[in-house]
């Protein structure tokens, strides 16, 4: 694995983490270091990272919130 690729691992707890727990990740980046961002966008996929995962969560929030002030009234 490339030294470049391996400190952006070792500087991402997340990167780490994922590693640990889909090691044919290690496999994949030793034999094409250029599949690093593809590896980096199914972290953010797996672990909901994405703007769009953002938008959902919160607006997900504002409804519970929604509810239970409904539910109080």
């Amino acid at each position: 694995m490339n030294l470049d690729i391996q400190l952006k691992i070792m500087n991402n707890p997340r990167y780490r983490q994922y590693l640990h727990e889909n090691s044919m990740w290690y496999k994949i980046l030793n034999r094409n270091p250029l599949m690093f961002r593809a590896f980096e966008e199914k972290v953010k996929e797996d672990y909901r990272l994405r703007a769009s995962d953002r938008i959902t969560k919160a607006l997900s929030t504002i409804e519970m919130v929604q509810n239970i002030f409904t539910s109080l009234k």
